[in-house]
């Protein structure tokens, strides 16, 4: 009663445009990226370049490449606009994507359930699970994650992803050595400063074939069993929809099959 009261203190004019700057405050805060990308004219893509396959920086071209790489550029595509990448880390990748530095995060990213509380997650575009990868000498050495568990082992992992999370709640004994950049993990455990890396099967396989002095241990089973998705604001229906659609779409049309082809196998 007291609201009204004062809203009748107010002459006509004053309430109207009242009304119409809450409606049009209200309005801006619901504008979805969706719309802000396409007026926009670019999509601004989160991606690490330090996870082969899916995201590169070639210190040779200064260019990004990989199979979410490719994925970003035909999403933006799809929009009819060009994709344009920002450098993030693993550890900065969520608070990026809230501070509005980017719109999607592409980069190899594990879908789950503490994520999802603070962002979305798209529909799965590739099944992953964790897996060894160590020196190919050590084959016979390390065949189950109890052999690599053990006192006088030095494990590699990089900061803020799900790769130390696994390490830190299943390793007890062995011990665990934090390096910041991921793509020089495998050349430690080839140089002998550590003796393993606990990283996705696809990362192992993709490292240990490029590489003869590096074994995959057993990446048709392995650890986890996880999938990737495309990281999106939480509270933006209108974007995750139109990216889970996509999604779904580059499944239908083998775009998903041929990206995995060109990257992966």
């Amino acid at each position: 009663m007291r609201a009204m009261r004062r809203m009748r203190s107010f002459s006509g004019p004053v309430v109207v445009a009242f009304i119409l700057l809450a409606a049009t405050a209200a309005s801006a805060q619901t504008v979805s990226h969706l719309d802000q990308i396409v007026s926009r004219g670019h999509l601004r893509v989160g991606t690490t370049g330090d996870y082969k396959p899916f995201s590169f920086l070639n210190p040779t071209t200064s260019e990004y490449e990989g199979h979410d790489i490719d994925a970003a550029k035909l999403l933006a595509e799809s929009l009819g606009i060009q994709a344009r990448f920002v450098k993030a880390t693993w550890p900065t990748l969520l608070k990026g994507l809230q501070e509005d530095q980017y719109d999607i995060g592409m980069s190899g990213i594990t879908r789950t359930l503490s994520r999802q509380q603070a962002a979305a997650l798209s529909h799965p575009y590739i099944n992953v699970g964790k897996s060894p990868l160590v020196r190919a000498t050590d084959r016979q050495r390390f065949k189950t994650l109890a052999d690599i568990d053990q006192p006088g082992v030095k494990i590699g992992v990089n900061p803020g992803g799900t790769n130390q999370r696994f390490v830190d709640a299943n390793i007890k004994r062995a011990t665990v050595v934090v390096i910041e950049k991921n793509l020089s993990i495998p050349e430690k455990i080839v140089a002998g400063g550590v003796d393993v890396m606990i990283t996705d099967n696809v990362e192992a396989m993709l490292v240990a074939k490029q590489d003869p002095r590096l074994y995959g241990v057993d990446p048709e089973n392995t650890y986890t069993k996880d999938d990737f998705g495309y990281l999106l604001p939480r509270d933006d229906p209108a974007w995750i929809n139109y990216v889970n659609l996509w999604v779904d779409l580059m499944r239908l049309k083998g775009d998903l099959d041929r990206l995995r082809q060109k990257w992966i196998r």
